[in-house]
């Protein structure tokens, strides 16, 4: 079963807009590390991912990733535990095991770090467009990416069509 972690930047522009529970279009198991959970201080983004675990048993911890944290720092360089170790932790061990990982995060160093890895790597944009995969009307969509783009993740104009191409497709393949 896939493990799925979740990245502040993602978590926080779905937070604010309420729409969370597009990540449940994911199968497997969603986890959301404590330092990335610390990471999000804005409301209400806070409050609607707290809400989010408690209310779809997401996974908040995951002990072996522990065991990783050190080498995660030094692939990225970083002198201290954030989410974004944590979240190169549990890639490291998740791919060392030949254990199928996804990230979901807009943050381009951890996609690329991740990607570069072994995982499966997505953003904000791809839960959308994996919503519409799983039954979530096209026009509702496009309303999301707009409120995201309204909210915080500031699309460029490329990215904002690429979105609306992307939801096209997922829509016309559905």
């Amino acid at each position: 079963m896939t493990r799925t972690f979740l990245d502040a930047t993602t978590l926080i522009a779905l937070g604010t807009i309420g729409e969370l529970e597009q990540l449940t279009s994911f199968t497997g198991e969603l986890v959301i590390p404590p330092t990335i959970q610390n990471e999000i201080t804005t409301e209400p983004a806070q409050t609607n991912v707290s809400r989010f675990i408690d209310q779809n048993a997401v996974e908040t911890t995951d002990p072996a990733v522990q065991d990783r944290v050190q080498q995660a720092k030094e692939v990225l360089g970083e002198k201290e535990q954030n989410g974004d170790v944590s979240l190169i932790a549990a890639i490291l061990i998740y791919t060392a095991e030949d254990r199928p990982v996804g990230v979901v995060s807009d943050d381009q160093r951890v996609r690329t770090t991740a990607r570069g890895l072994g995982a499966t790597v997505t953003g904000t944009v791809g839960v959308i467009v994996r919503a519409v995969e799983e039954g979530l009307d096209r026009e509702d969509a496009y309303t999301l990416i707009t409120q995201i783009d309204s909210y915080g993740l500031h699309m460029t104009g490329n990215l904002r069509e690429k979105a609306y191409s992307l939801i096209d497709n997922a829509a016309k393949s559905t």
